[in-house]
């Protein structure tokens, strides 16, 4: 989401953003802390760190999550500005130990198109073995990755047969849709059969991938819209700014993908939710206390959801397997913020690590 956002995005104008609660800093670790253990609260809840930045720019209070994505591949930015591509990449990223956190790389998709381009993201695959990546960013938002399904399934068909050629061992996800409702469906369906008839073979998806954002779906009203490619359909749901923290509506989003996955034969597959959160400010009657019972009662879900015709039999039928709160700080939107502009955690990111403490092991 953080990059090429419109403030039409959650309606915003003219709202007074929420200030961060600032608080002590905490002691730095003496060493990094070591990797989640598979299958843990911890390993499950990730963090997304906007505009291609590293989470070792923020003093982080512990535990932290196990895992979180920077909505890029992880070059630093002089290569990205120059646009030189030299024998190898130069990473903006650290390697995942110094964070004690794994890195989920991601490729943008802008209207079809790749970004980086293949040769960098086949060197990257090459550095970096054995990572999951996720293809694309709301490619059914137009002021994100704003692609038609056609084009994004074209791209993915390219983004998957470079990554898979530079390293065999990586795992490939689908975009995270903004959120999945019925309109949002049919934009996935034909990206789906496209695929199929292009290619001549099921789309190859190793994790499924979605976003549970609560926003209206209007044609150039507030919220996300309609998709590129359904310039005649004028409306989808409407949900209200006052549903926008609503657990029902998230769950009903998770089960809505989860039997989509089920009717495709995709639900031996894991289903993250790499993005999620409050993007309406405090103004909106979005206070810090209401931000922090939808973010437990959001991991509560999440951990909780199981079903035994739907969910994933390797991990005990749960419907969702790891998820991205959005975000660590980002100044559009800035309520679910776990740190200040100064890289301090905030309240939320110390009630985090108190909720995390007691039920992350």
């Amino acid at each position: 989401m953080p990059t090429a956002l419109a403030p039409s995005y959650a309606a915003v104008a003219g709202a007074t953003p929420a200030a961060p609660l600032d608080t002590d800093d905490p002691q730095p670790p003496a060493e990094p802390p070591p990797f989640a253990q598979p299958g843990t609260l911890r390993w499950r809840a990730g963090v997304g760190v906007p505009d291609g930045q590293s989470p070792q720019i923020y003093a982080w209070s512990e535990p932290r999550p196990g895992w979180y994505l920077n909505w890029s591949v992880g070059f630093t930015e002089t290569v990205w500005i120059t646009g030189t591509l030299g024998a190898q990449p130069a990473f903006h990223i650290p390697p995942d130990e110094t964070a004690g956190m794994e890195f989920a790389p991601m490729v943008r998709t802008p209207q079809g198109r790749l970004v980086p381009p293949a040769e960098w993201i086949a060197a990257a695959a090459r550095a970096r073995p054995g990572h999951t990546w996720l293809i694309g960013n709301e490619p059914d938002v137009r002021w994100q990755d704003g692609a038609t399904p056609e084009a994004y399934a074209a791209a993915y068909h390219t983004a998957y047969t470079t990554i898979m050629q530079a390293d065999p061992t990586a795992q490939v996800g689908f975009a995270g849709l903004s959120q999945i409702t019925p309109l949002r469906l049919a934009y996935l369906e034909r990206v789906w059969e496209f695929y199929s008839e292009t290619y001549g073979v099921e789309m190859p998806v190793d994790v499924w991938n979605m976003h549970a954002f609560v926003l209206q779906e209007k044609a150039g009203d507030w919220g996300v819209d309609v998709p590129p490619g359904f310039e005649h359909v004028a409306a989808g749901e409407l949900w209200t700014i006052e549903e926008h923290d609503d657990l029902a509506l998230v769950e009903e989003q998770v089960r809505r993908m989860r039997a989509w996955m089920a009717a495709h034969g995709q639900r031996a597959k894991p289903l993250w939710v790499s993005e999620y959160g409050i993007l309406m400010p405090a103004d909106y009657g979005f206070d810090e206390p209401r931000v922090r019972a939808f973010l437990f009662g959001s991991y509560d879900l999440f951990n909780s959801l199981r079903d035994p015709a739907l969910g994933y039999a390797a991990d005990d039928d749960r419907l969702v397997q790891r998820w991205v709160w959005f975000s660590a700080g980002y100044d559009l939107y800035p309520t679910g913020d776990l740190f200040t502009r100064d890289g301090r955690p905030t309240g939320l990111m110390h009630a985090l690590s108190a909720y995390l403490a007691e039920f992350g092991p």
